[in-house]
């Protein structure tokens, strides 16, 4: 009985949060880009977003007609701020180790640059049997090799059609 009520709350919250990313999305979809004040007539200057101190700075003023400053009425909702567009708490594993604290319901994985390809393989598995979702998956060697024989047989196509 506990249990089902567990699953139904985690189920419930999955939903919530799902719709309060997609609802970030609209948000971001309609937030103008924040340009840099006079950015359109140097080229100099660049478009990345420095907030305008002048004192007789019309976008500073916040007049008619100037570009858009950014304000606390863009941004998105508290509970979607920080999650992967997936939904899911974005953590960055090193090792192995890394995966026994994350829940699966909550954390996906996304495994750090500096990872060499064997430890890669080991947390990809580990991962797998626990539940996780990976951000940044291996592509196996299997794969690698199809790819080079498809890549392969195209050539020798061109190079026949050519002769």
């Amino acid at each position: 009985m506990e249990g089902e009520i567990e699953v139904k709350e985690r189920s419930k919250a999955k939903d919530y949060l799902k719709k309060l990313v997609e609802l970030r999305a609209k948000i971001k979809a309609k937030k103008p880009d924040f340009v840099r004040q006079e950015s359109w007539r140097y080229v100099r200057v660049k478009p990345n977003w420095r907030k305008p101190r002048g004192i007789d700075s019309k976008m500073r003023l916040k007049r008619k007609g100037w570009p858009k400053s950014p304000n606390v009425g863009y941004r998105g909702p508290v509970h979607a701020r920080g999650l992967h567009p997936s939904g899911f708490e974005e953590v960055l594993v090193h090792n192995t180790l890394d995966l026994d604290l994350l829940d699966p319901a909550r954390h996906a994985v996304r495994i750090a640059r500096t990872v060499g390809m064997r430890k890669r393989i080991e947390i990809m598995e580990k991962a797998k049997a626990l539940g996780l979702v990976v951000l940044n998956p291996v592509r196996f060697e299997e794969e690698l090799e199809e790819t080079i024989t498809e890549e392969e047989v195209e050539e020798e196509e061109e190079t026949s059609v050519e002769s």
